[in-house]
């Protein structure tokens, strides 16, 4: 909104309406090449609030010369321009004429939530100032006279100022920079309204009328500040979702020049051809490709699964990936801008963006309701003055039927269910992030679910370890013990061991396994063909897991097989989902065979292998085309794109930060049983949103009316006002019983899904 705090993005200071503006010589720097003659330019717009704001910002900048296309993000606040080559478009100056300030959208910027911070402090203020006028009018409901009654009205007066110039200047501010551009928003009725209720209270109380009203615009204005304090919370939340997947990115790396010297470059300054050193521990800062070295990569970024991957000299490496036991030399393929991570923050924006659909349609449906019912009031107002000449009492009634038609129902009706949904799910371990996402859940059709970490633990898991001789695993668990291979922790954690053992020297060789010596004998473990150098069989793994051998002077003397385990209750989860009328499908980035195996085992008729994470957002794209409303489960880096193009979106508390951080839901134990649960509570949420929607239409139906003929007071108004609110409270509180589970139809579950053999072991 336009009379907000600047957001993390502020980093200008805007005193005038082309202050400080950024010039076509840094818009054009900052741009993206898209091809053909295309270039994208992404400008942050933090006083953006309202569907109102969206379309006179895209028709304004529509219709610049060599501008392709305009869309706004409400979400993230900002504005996506895309221009043919030539002659930049004075974006940010038309912006600057409609009222908007506008700056180059910097990824790195960092502040507080100043917006949030002004709105939670405005409800605060309005919310003290509420209750306390509503405890004054009581005595005036109950009957106090004369200069008592005065008093009170006085009182009401002096408490509601503060909330109309602290937390109604929010609205106000809003208003008068929309009417001074020469454009309206939903703020300007409003504003109107609140000021026109507190005027007639004013003249009521200096005149010694009977009833004043303040109670009526205060309440109006606190209502109004918890919905826009709700609406941006969740829209910060897809912005914080960005933030905290551009901070994988690498500050800089290690260059190595052609005299062999070595410089550390931010970033921004590394350019296609240069070699980069990556140690191990770090991020992959670019888009490369491996000239020397080998190692162990976590590629849960790419492709979402645990395994770590070996990596050899000419294999292609992407932005973002984790470099695990060995050091890396990179030739770099692409700037930061264009790889792989940059493309994922791109994606979920653009996901983000799509979704703004849904939000636009509330926002338009706001902005309608407020001219409504302040035209009604008008209308009235001019009615009964035509009618009667009674100017005074036409006020009266005009405020009646304002204040009648406050919207505190309207306001409540979706708010006071999500709130109390959300702490029936937070009892059952189920974290609801966005209070909308329960109404999106409700309405789902399709379910896609993430394999490794989503319908299987991740964790792989050692299975054959009873029929291994007890001295060979105990050996094994010792060398285990010196590595955080994910299997050999498996190994050492199976045997109960932490390096009983001691070795004359021990090792490890990335991307291959561990080397020991003890009494004059060399041991290996890994890799098949590495540590049975004397036993060579061929069989190095084709698969995903497995493939893991312990050696002793190269020959092979124990196999180690890995599984990989089920979630608890998944089958069972699986089964009430398809119950409840929601198809079931798996998009996983692991091979078609892993992925058959899960499939088979749980009896999911569609999988969709081999995915990348612009694969499964296509995916998810391709169903809602054809009508469908997906729910995206998953718990990888990669699966973030998808989570944020989904309809609504539900992660495991296990999953990486940022998929925690784009997900709407977030369940917080193992047992998949969490997703039908949200479902039902989600459900009978609707249920009751739509009751009270109906609550507060027919209690508008039949009181405004009534209001409108004259037979309704102020005082009538806003007790009517209150039991609107409080009917539509009660509907909300019996959410609060129990919601049953559908006893899952009789099936096997099996524990686990054996996990494939694999490459090495390190």
């Amino acid at each position: 909104m336009s009379c907000c705090a600047p957001g993390a993005e502020s980093v200008l200071d805007l005193s005038g309406p082309t202050a400080n503006l950024p010039s076509s010589q840094e818009i054009r720097l900052a741009s993206r090449a898209l091809g053909d003659g295309i270039n994208q330019t992404d400008l942050s717009v933090p006083t953006v609030h309202c569907g109102a704001c969206i379309q006179t910002i895209e028709s304004a900048l529509g219709k610049l010369d060599r501008v392709e296309s305009a869309r706004v993000n409400l979400s993230t606040k900002r504005v996506s321009v895309r221009w043919r080559d030539g002659a930049v478009p004075p974006l940010a100056s038309v912006l600057a004429d409609l009222g908007y300030q506008a700056h180059l959208f910097d990824p790195q910027a960092e502040a507080r939530d100043e917006t949030l911070s002004e709105l939670i402090r405005a409800v605060a203020v309005a919310g003290f100032a509420a209750g306390n006028i509503m405890l004054l009018s009581v005595s005036v409901w109950s009957g106090a006279q004369g200069a008592t009654r005065d008093l009170f009205h006085w009182v009401s007066a002096l408490i509601a100022i503060p909330a109309l110039a602290f937390a109604g200047g929010i609205f106000f501010r809003s208003a008068w920079n929309a009417l001074r551009h020469g454009r309206m928003n939903m703020d300007v009725p409003i504003a109107v309204g609140v000021s026109l209720a507190y005027a007639m209270s004013l003249y009521e109380t200096i005149n010694h009328g009977d009833h004043a009203y303040f109670d009526a615009s205060v309440s109006l204005l606190f209502f109004l500040l918890i919905g826009r304090t709700l609406d941006h919370v969740m829209r910060e939340r897809a912005r914080t979702a960005v933030k905290g997947l551009s901070r994988l990115t690498a500050r800089g790396a290690m260059v190595i020049r052609a005299d062999a010297s070595r410089d550390y470059l931010a970033v921004e300054e590394i350019v296609p051809r240069m070699h980069l050193l990556v140690a191990a521990g770090e991020r992959i800062p670019v888009d490369g490709l491996i000239r020397q070295g080998t190692s162990d990569l976590d590629c849960s970024l790419v492709s979402g699964e645990s395994t770590p991957r070996n990596a050899s000299p000419g294999q292609i490496v992407q932005a973002g990936i984790l470099n695990l036991t060995g050091p890396l030399t990179i030739e770099c393929t692409a700037v930061a801008k264009d790889s792989f991570l940059a493309e994922m923050v791109r994606l979920m924006e653009a996901a983000e963006g799509g979704r703004a659909k849904y939000r636009r349609i509330a926002d338009r449906v706001s902005a309608l309701y407020a001219p409504v019912v302040h035209l009604t009031a008008f209308a009235t107002f001019l009615g009964w003055v035509a009618a009667t000449g009674d100017w005074h009492r036409s006020i009266t009634i005009a405020i009646a039927v304002l204040v009648i038609t406050c919207p505190c129902a309207l306001g409540l009706a979706v708010p006071i269910v999500q709130v109390v949904a959300a702490r029936r799910l937070f009892e059952s371990g189920i974290m609801v992030k966005d209070g909308s996402a329960m109404e999106r859940l409700a309405t789902i059709d399709v379910a896609a679910f993430d394999k490794t970490g989503t319908l299987t633990l991740g964790q792989p898991r050692l299975v054959n370890g009873s029929s291994i001789d007890p001295a060979m695993l105990a050996m094994a668990a010792d060398m285990a013990s010196n590595s955080r291979h994910p299997f050999s922790k498996a190994i050492a954690g199976f045997a109960g061991r932490d390096g009983q053992q001691r070795f004359d020297y021990i090792t490890e060789h990335p991307g291959f396994g561990i080397e020991a010596k003890s009494a004059g004998s060399t041991w290996r473990l890994g890799r098949r063909g590495w540590a049975g150098w004397r036993a060579r069989t061929g069989g190095e793994g084709k698969h995903g897991f497995g493939g893991t051998v312990l050696s002793k002077d190269g020959m092979i003397v124990a196999t180690f097989e890995f599984e990989d385990a089920l979630r608890p209750d998944a089958r069972s989860a699986l089964i009430q989902l398809e119950d409840a009328g929601v198809s079931v499908e798996m998009l996983s980035g692991d091979t078609a065979h892993a992925c058959s195996k899960v499939a088979q085992t749980l009896a999911i008729g569609k999988f969709v292998p081999c995915l990348l994470p612009s694969g499964k957002v296509e995916r998810v794209e391709d169903l809602a085309r054809a009508g469908h409303r997906v729910l995206m489960v998953g718990d990888g880096l990669n699966d973030t794109p998808a989570l944020s193009a989904a309809h609504v979106s539900i992660a495991p508390a296990t999953a990486a930060d940022i998929g925690r951080s784009a997900a709407d839901f977030v369940f917080l134990r193992e047992s998949l049983l969490a997703i039908p649960l949200a479902l039902d509570v989600s459900r009978k949420a609707g249920r009751l949103i739509r009751q009270n929607l109906a609550l507060a239409i027919v209690y508008n139906a039949v009181a405004v009316p009534i209001a409108i003929l004259g037979h309704v007071t102020p005082l009538i108004a806003a007790a009517a006002m209150s039991v609107s609110s409080l009917l539509v409270i009660a509907n909300a509180l019996r959410l609060n019983g129990s919601v049953p589970h559908r006893p899952a139809r009789p099936s096997v579950d099996v524990p686990s899904s054996k996990a494939q053999p694999s490459a090495a072991l390190s």
